[in-house]
Order: structure tokens, then sequence, then C-alpha cells
């Protein structure tokens, strides 16, 4: 409608604007030096002897005085000549002997724009209008006829000079080296059909939010220079029966055009879900969509050289006739990144960003296990932000681990005032872990306690592992229970009774002994693997509980989880019984300096008590009568451990 309101505006302004150079056409023909007279006058100025010439054009008489200072103009009766109208008005014949007369044909324009374009006009303009009304109905055809084509993009690289690479793609060497494969496959198919060799028709490519599925499928199309096709699994789902069908039939028809070509699914899980199951039965449109993508991948051609790559993190919803050989037999997991890979990703990262002479990205590496490709561009992009906020020149040592706590927690919230009595609450809370971690063998170091609030946290202590770790051990589980409930420990120890500060870790320690139970058969109930699936019926899963043992193991399992955690509790209390000097040492020097380094707390904690520690006097520490006037205030502090 509105681009309808839109043309008839432009046709009526094109209307106007003829009306005014018409105008100003029939204007140009009179100009000030012109006088309009009547027949009469002309004949008596005939009669007087003072013309000397007359111009006949159409209707129009020009007439010529003998002085040739003034022009005049006068129209002549239609239809009848010039004596004759001078006749009627009583002019003898012989006056007009010495007039000299002129006939002057008119021109083409002034024909047009005279006669026939006042009578034409309103019917160009209705028929314009007319036109206008048909087009924008065809519009609305075309559309409602294209809402089953496909809506995928596609690229050609060899057209694209910024055409990415395996090179651009830092860390996951081995899928790399799987998909080089599929890149041999589309420049050299001879060379496999010689030998009666199929390559996998789909590629499935698994692993983690923010790993890099979605590059590594471009840069596939990159080294093999071949057409890329990319769309998103929702953008085949539509309210109506049926077009989700229309558009991949669509889709496989334009690759195949472009052949040899790679389609890219990205979150095939949207349309690839288990049919037939979960709340309500099954959906319509996302299983035609499933069923037509199903029989587009078994009619490919063996020389049809498209390979159909998709990516997703949940396979384990996907349903199982898209995973059978044929389809997506060929299954390329990408993990997170180790030490090693997060060096070369922060490297490509940090490429054209100026960094300080102080910056080590090893360092960085070694403080960001679990990181994800996408994580760790977040950290460099946060940190160059930082940088230009400060109005510095280039990106420091400083701001790039600073960020590493911003993306973990959350911004410092500085703004948020702690009293001095909530001060000491989260600084005896973290004090705690981080004693606990130094003392325990099989605890991940201690890198920094702050009790700056960020994010949820009031306070945290960063805990990291020297090295990549793929396995752990029940020794290592114990550990990290006492270090989670030494937070609680020292406020039970120091103020008497304990804050809900300490709500985080109790979650997090009650299930990993649960799982220590249920997962990983590390309790007295043996070798058993007893935790239910994650089978959520939203994802296409069974509505009824699918729990796999009986109530009396069920009643196991609460006693062999309160018995972990009591054992946990028991040991973090002679730990820091003993070490009860070093927890206040570390708690004070929190409320002076509000955050410790790695170096800071060694120092600390060793039997050396160098001159540049500086220490707390003891009245920093409350009283406890004051503490428990204050014992209604809510603090909220939790200690953050990364799982590698």
């Amino acid at each position: 409608m509105n681009k309808l309101l839109k043309n008839l505006g432009t046709l009526f302004l094109i209307f106007i604007l003829i009306s005014f150079v018409f105008a100003l056409y029939n204007s140009s023909q009179s100009n000030s030096q012109t006088e309009q007279i009547p027949v009469s006058k002309l004949v008596d100025e005939i009669k007087a002897d003072q013309v000397q010439k007359i111009t006949v054009e159409g209707d129009k008489v020009n007439i010529q005085l003998k002085d040739g200072n003034k022009k005049q103009v006068s129209n002549k009766e239609s239809g009848t000549s010039l004596s004759e109208t001078l006749k009627n008005y009583g002019l003898e014949t012989d006056k007009l002997q010495g007039v000299e007369i002129g006939i002057k044909e008119e021109s083409g324009l002034s024909f047009w724009l005279g006669n026939i374009l006042p009578i034409l006009l309103p019917f160009v303009f209705v028929a314009g209008l007319f036109w206008l009304m048909l087009r924008q109905a065809q519009k609305g055809n075309a559309q409602a006829l294209s809402f089953g084509l496909s809506r995928a993009k596609w690229d050609d690289p060899r057209k694209n000079k910024n055409k990415v690479t395996f090179k651009d793609v830092a860390g996951a060497e081995e899928a790399k080296e799987e998909l080089r494969e599929v890149v041999e496959f589309l420049k050299e198919p001879q060379k496999f059909h010689r030998l009666g060799a199929k390559i996998p028709r789909g590629v499935l490519l698994l692993g983690p939010p923010g790993c890099g599925k979605t590059l590594l499928a471009r840069a596939t199309s990159g080294e093999a220079g071949v057409p890329f096709f990319h769309i998103s699994g929702s953008e085949f789902v539509e309210m109506f029966v049926g077009v989700g069908a229309s558009r991949v039939r669509d889709l496989f028809n334009q690759a195949k055009k472009q052949k040899p070509s790679i389609v890219f699914i990205d979150e095939i899980d949207a349309v690839g879900r288990h049919r037939g199951a979960g709340l309500g039965g099954g959906h319509d449109e996302r299983e035609q969509t499933l069923n037509q993508i199903l029989v587009e991948m078994d009619g490919f051609d063996v020389r049809d050289n498209i390979i159909v790559i998709a990516a997703t993190n949940r396979p384990d919803v996907l349903d199982p006739a898209l995973l059978r050989p044929g389809r997506f037999d060929r299954r390329v997991v990408i993990d997170l990144p180790d030490i090693k890979d997060r060096i070369e990703i922060l490297k490509v990262h940090a490429n054209k960003k100026p960094l300080a002479s102080d910056v080590n990205l090893e360092t960085v590496a070694q403080r960001t296990p679990g990181f994800s490709g996408a994580d760790l561009a977040n950290l460099v992009n946060e940190a160059a932000i930082s940088a230009a906020r400060k109005n510095q020149t280039v990106t420091t040592q400083k701001e790039l681990l600073d960020s590493i706590e911003k993306v973990l927690l959350g911004p410092e919230r500085r703004s948020k005032v702690f009293s001095e009595n909530e001060k000491w609450i989260v600084a005896i809370h973290e004090a705690g872990h981080a004693v606990a971690a130094n003392i325990l063998p099989k605890a991940d170091p201690v890198h920094k306690i702050s009790i700056i609030s960020r994010g949820q946290a009031g306070g945290y202590t960063i805990n990291l592992p020297t090295e990549d770790r793929h396995f752990r051990s029940r020794s290592e589980f114990l550990d990290k229970l006492v270090v989670l409930l030494s937070g609680y420990v020292a406020e039970e120890m120091e103020l008497g009774e304990v804050t809900t500060g300490a709500s985080s870790d109790l979650k997090q320690a009650t299930k990993i002994a649960k799982e220590l139970i249920t997962r990983f058969g590390m309790s007295e109930l043996g070798p058993v693997f007893l935790s239910g699936e994650d089978e959520w019926v939203f994802l296409g899963k069974e509505l009824k509980d699918n729990r796999p043992y009986s109530e009396e193991t069920a009643a196991k399992i609460d006693q062999l989880t309160q018995g972990y955690i009591n054992a946990a509790l028991e040991k973090s209390r002679q730990i820091l019984r003993q070490k009860r000097e070093k927890l206040l040492k570390v708690a004070k020097e929190l409320m002076l300096k509000e955050t410790l380094e790695r170096d800071d707390f060694e120092i600390l904690m060793s039997d050396e008590n160098p001159d540049n520690v500086v220490q707390a006097q003891d009245a920093s520490k409350p009283k406890q009568e004051e503490l428990k006037t204050e014992k209604g205030k809510k603090t909220k502090s939790s200690s953050k451990k990364t799982k590698t």
C-alpha cells in the first residue's frame, strides 16, 4: 500500500511538471514587447497606413508596425481567412495592397503543445494510474510465488579476493585434515571415481558453540574454490505446511546448477530433530522439511559433486535417518582448543590490533582453559575496547588479563559498595577457598583472588590448572569438594555463622558429589551408571521420567552424597584450623588491596614475611557483636572454578 501511494504521488508530480512546461511555453509566446489587440484596432491601423507586415500563423496574427519599435498580436476568426475577417470588419481590399502579408505553418511542437497535448494528457494520466495498479498486483503475485523459493545466500570464492581458507583457521588440525578429503574430491573427483570410491555426501560438524564450525565450512569452500550456499535450519520452517520442503528443493536445484558446490546448513537440529516424538507429537512442517532433505540427499548422483555440510551442537536430538550411511555419514568433532591452539587463535585475532611490548599471549592462553575460539575473539576485542576508552594507543597485558575476568564473570561493579562488615565476610570466604586450594595437592593452583564484585559474584577466586587435562581422578574431585566448601567453613569458623554467599558453592559441591556416585562409578555402589539421560520433552524426547534405579538405590545415593559432603567439610575444617593464621593474613590483605595476584598470594602463604607485603591491623577485623547486628544483610560471593 505504501508503494502504491508513493507511485501515485510520483505520477501526480510528473503531471504537474508537464502542465508547468505547457504553461511556460504559452507564456513565452507573449513577452513584454508584444501587445494583444483586437481585430478592429488592426483594421484602423491598416486604414491609417501604419502596418508594414502581417504574418498569419494558424488563427494567430502577428503584426509589425512601420515604426519598428512595437509588435502586436491579434486573433482572426477560426475557420476563415484573414482577408475575409478584415472584410467583415469593413476594410476595403485595396487597403491591403500596401501591406506585406505572409503565412507561416505551425511547427510540430506548437501543434502538439497547443492542440493535442491538452486532450491527450488526462488519458495518459489515467492510463498511468491503471499501469501502476496492475504492476503492484503483479508484484504481490510474484511475492506469493517466491514464498517457496530458497533464501540461501551463496558466495563464489573464485570471485572473492577475501576468501577464507584453512590458513585463516587456527587450531582444529584434525578437523581440517578430515575436511581436506572433501576439498580433494571437489578438486579432483576423477581420482576417486577411478578406484570406485565414494566420497561422503554429507559431513556433520559437531562441537560446542563458538568453536569454529561455520568458519571451517567456509574455509572448505575457499580451499576447494567452489560456490558456497549457506542457510540456517530455522529459515526452512514457516507457518504454512509445505513451504520448508519447497525451499529445500529450490536450494538443491540451485546447488546443482552451480556444481561442484557446497551446501552448508547451520543449526540443522532446528529441522533435523526426532520425528513423531515429544510433547504433542510431531510437527508437520518441520517433519516434511526433514523428509525432503532426506530425499534430496538420497537423490544425489555420484557425479553431482555436491557436498552437504551441516553444523550442530546437539547431535543427540537428530533423527537417526539423518545420520545413516549415505547421508551424514561423516562426523567431524571440533573440540575446544588446547593451550597450543589458544595461542594460535589469539595471534589470529590480535593480528591487526596494536599490542604493547609487554603482551604475552602464552600467559593469556594459560589463563583461558575451556575458552572457545569465539570467547578468545571476544576477549581480545574487549581488551581493545578497554584500551580505547582509556585513550591508549596500544593494548597492554593488563587489559587482556582484565578481559578474561570480564568474559568469565562480567564487568566490575565498583559502584556496588559493601560495608566493612560485608567486605570482611567476602574476604574470609574467598581466603578460605584460596588457602584450601594452596594446601591440597590435587587442587588447581590459585591465580587470583578478589573481593571486587563482578556480575552476580560479590567476590571470586580463580583456580586454573597448570596444563590442559582431559581426565580427572577421584582424588581430584574430592579435593575440589574441599575447596568448594572451604568458604562455607571459613565463614562458620570466623563469623560464628554462615551467610547466603556460599549458596553457589553448595550447589556445585552437591552436583559433583552426586556425579561421583551416579556417573563416574567412584563410590561404594561400584562401577555402575545410574544417571538418567537429559531427555527433555521439548527436544523430542520422552515425557516420562527415565530414572534407571529403584527407590532403595535413590536412598543410598542420597546417603553417599551426604557422606561425601560431610567428609569434605571435616577435612576443610582440619585444614583451616591448622592454617588459621594464614587464613586471617590473606583476608586482611584482601581488605587492604581488594585483589591479590598469584605471586602475592604465594608470598603470604610462605613462611617468609617480607617487608613489601602490607599487613592489615587487627582492628580491621570487625567485632563479632557488629557482625551479629548485621546478620540480616545478604551478600553474594561465589568462587569461580574454571572447567577444563
